[in-house]
């Protein structure tokens, strides 16, 4: 269930499965596995966020109860010519997928530093009670020439 709910969350938010490995052979169930997904930023074209994440697998994995850990990397790259729809604010959620059926989710969110003319983008996980500092971090230039407009 909760595999069809990320699947269905992930899909809603652009992502892309490129590839995963198995990490834990499990007897029954899904084996352990870290998977890389691909988000292109909603409001920047251009721009994709690679990230890699723990999924859980065995029986708990199989049937949807079981919780990710909070572990996750990002990597963002320019993919094509940078372009901004409309202006964005100083600091904005991009992306939020739940890791756990009840109360874990996956955030990414995107800043800008207008000084150096970048895209910041920062991927954690939190909770309802208590989040995790874990946390990964990536910068994509944008060219002067194409000034980010702050709403």
């Amino acid at each position: 269930m909760t595999t069809l709910l990320l699947t269905a969350v992930a899909t809603a938010a652009g992502a892309e499965t490129i590839g995963s490995v198995d990490t834990v052979f499990k007897l029954i169930g899904p084996d352990h596995k870290i998977v890389v997904d691909a988000y292109d930023d909603p409001k920047v074209s251009g721009v994709t966020c690679y990230v890699s994440r723990a999924k859980t697998g065995g029986i708990k994995g199989a049937i949807g109860i079981a919780e990710d850990k909070a572990e996750a990397s990002i990597a963002c790259r320019q993919t094509g010519p940078i372009a901004f729809g409309a202006p964005l604010p100083i600091q904005e959620e991009v992306l939020n997928e739940r890791q756990s059926i009840l109360f874990k989710k996956l955030r990414v969110v995107r800043m800008v530093d207008r000084t150096r003319n970048t895209l910041v983008y920062m991927t954690y996980s939190d909770r309802v009670i208590e989040g995790s500092p874990q946390n990964s971090v990536t910068v994509v230039p944008v060219d002067r020439a194409t000034p980010i407009r702050l709403k």
